[in-house]
């Protein structure tokens, strides 16, 4: 099964969605095995955008996402980057699908309530500068079988 990072950024958490951020992705069947409320560092926040780097607006995106607490997890399931992106939409919630968690929640593409990985490899990068290795749970979701063939 493949894993990816899902973070619920400042305006998730200061508008109060947090748990119906949670909600859509399990009830859609995918499985949390790492969650937590967490203050990013200037210094965390620097490497987890550290493509943006040299950006005109790389600073003011390490001082939003740095601002207030943002609930980060870590799920899994059968194609769970793609999965998962396709649920939260475009990054513009404007251009974001109907139904979409930035469609729904989200009016500014500066505020669009929840950052996920790109790719596997994005997933596995932002994985490990979020969570130690024994902050994650493996487990068998007892309603696996109702889920996957």
């Amino acid at each position: 099964m493949e894993r990816t990072f899902v973070m619920v950024k400042p305006d998730g958490v200061q508008r109060g969605i947090v748990g119906e951020i949670i909600k859509r992705f399990e009830r859609k069947g995918l499985k949390i095995v790492g969650l937590k409320l967490m203050r990013i560092s200037p210094e965390l926040a620097s490497m987890h955008y550290g493509e943006h780097r040299g950006k005109p607006f790389f600073e003011g995106l390490v001082q939003y996402i740095t601002s207030s607490p943002v609930a980060a997890m870590v799920l899994e399931g059968k194609d769970c980057v793609g999965m998962a992106r396709g649920m939260m939409g475009a990054t513009d919630p404007q251009k974001a699908a109907p139904g979409t968690i930035r469609e729904t929640f989200g009016i500014d593409i500066g505020r669009n309530v929840v950052h996920g990985s790109d790719s596997p490899e994005s997933a596995e990068r932002e994985i490990s500068l979020f969570f130690k290795d024994d902050e994650l749970c493996s487990y068998e979701l007892s309603l696996k079988s109702w889920i996957y063939e």
